[in-house]
């Protein structure tokens, strides 16, 4: 079966670069692939036949031998688009994939999609995209409660709706992604290959020299940052990089990285703005964690189109270096919902437990871009195998740290 995404470089880490033997190789149906979309579609102007290409953003693996690589492309069509037409019907996007293309190679799928990367949609049982509905969002919230209102007081409820639309705009009904977004698919069928493909751009990297004194010298490093207010024990350091601040980046805004905003009033406005209309936010600022009582360097995230759903990482320039190269240390969680906090009467992102999956995310990422000479993957015995972060979530994982060496 195929390598979890938290795992597939784990292999490939412990066997370099494999060498493609000349045997047929099957992959199984229900096989997942990422994609990133390498085109825009959208319901709003989105016809059926209307051709969609992403490409392969993670290899995949069949029993330890890389099958499809990354890199390759996954092209397929517009199966149905209709864009809302008022408040209560959703929007809906279908989008069927049939051709896997791996170099020169072209070989017809069956798929099914999963899931959208951060989405505000959801994804039903028959991998149809369904969007949201106003009435879902804080604004159209606030715009039933303003009707209701408006019921035995219209003056003074057309006051506050006159406020409402000066500050909020109505949430879109529309199922649109960009180029960049991120999807899963599965396979329905199997899929015969010729044989192997190798990692594709993961390929591009090699082992990490020197492990050994690596290892010694991150065993010294701290792993968990603290909550600035109240000061709690938060995330883990799940990540190391090894470059210059400009390889670190250039490497995230490669890969489509935001850097993040500061913790700004303006900020702050803007981030509740795209709470309430349910849209994204590429800069969003991020709470302050503290390592060896600093903030962070550098904030990245990767937003789709909500706010309640974002991978983000913290980075912490270090005092150590590896062959001469500064050393980053990394905190990476996925957030996968938001919800409001009586104690801390502020709203509180929830996020992803397995953390190793988010630390994968990355590697996947930044692999991509080709700005990667080498990886490991190194164990530290002290990291807690399951602890919780500042805001009380769960955090799960291997305890292990990749590091990556950037170029």
């Amino acid at each position: 079966m195929a390598a979890t995404r938290a795992s597939w470089f784990v292999p490939w880490l412990v066997c370099s670069l494999l060498s493609s033997t000349a045997f047929a190789l099957d992959v199984p149906s229900g096989t997942e692939l990422q994609i990133r979309l390498k085109t825009k579609v959208s319901t709003q102007t989105a016809k059926i036949h209307d051709r969609i290409e992403t490409v392969v953003t993670a290899p995949v693996l069949v029993d330890g031998q890389f099958a499809i690589p990354s890199g390759a492309l996954l092209r397929g069509e517009v199966a149905k688009a209709v864009q809302s037409a008022k408040g209560d019907q959703r929007s809906i996007l279908e989008l069927h994939f049939t051709e896997l293309q791996i170099a020169a190679s072209k070989l017809t799928v069956a798929t099914q999609l999963v899931s959208i990367d951060n989405a505000r949609e959801n994804v039903d049982d028959q991998g149809a995209i369904n969007g949201i509905l106003a009435s879902e969002t804080i604004t159209g919230q606030l715009d039933a409660g303003i009707n209701k209102l408006a019921q035995k007081y219209s003056d003074f409820a057309d006051i506050l709706r006159e406020a409402k639309n000066a500050v909020l705009k109505p949430a879109e009904s529309d199922v649109t992604y960009d180029a960049g977004v991120e999807m899963t698919v599965k396979l329905t069928a199997p899929v015969h290959l010729p044989g192997p493909s190798g990692p594709g751009t993961a390929g591009q990297a090699d082992a990490v020299p020197n492990a050994d004194r690596l290892a010694a010298l991150l065993a010294r490093e701290p792993f968990r940052t603290t909550a600035q207010s109240p000061p709690k024990r938060s995330d883990i350091v799940n990540i190391v990089l090894i470059g210059s601040e400009q390889q670190v980046r250039q490497v995230f805004t490669d890969a489509g990285w935001s850097a993040a905003s500061g913790l700004t009033t303006r900020a702050k406005f803007e981030t509740f703005k795209a709470l309430a209309e349910d849209r994204g936010y590429a800069e969003a600022p991020v709470s302050v964690l503290l390592l060896d009582s600093r903030p962070p360097d550098l904030v990245f995230e990767k937003l789709n189109n909500t706010f309640a759903r974002r991978h983000h990482l913290r980075i912490w320039r270090r005092p150590a270096s590896f062959q001469g190269q500064p050393i980053w240390a990394v905190a990476a969680t996925h957030d996968i919902d938001i919800s409001f906090s009586e104690a801390d009467r502020t709203f509180i992102h929830k996020i992803d437990s397995n953390i190793d999956n988010e630390r994968a995310k990355v590697v996947t990422d930044l692999l991509f871009t080709g700005r990667v000479d080498g990886i490991a993957l190194l164990d530290r015995p002290a990291v807690p195998r399951h602890t919780q972060n500042a805001t009380g979530d769960d955090l799960d994982t291997d305890g292990s740290v990749a590091v990556l060496l950037l170029n």
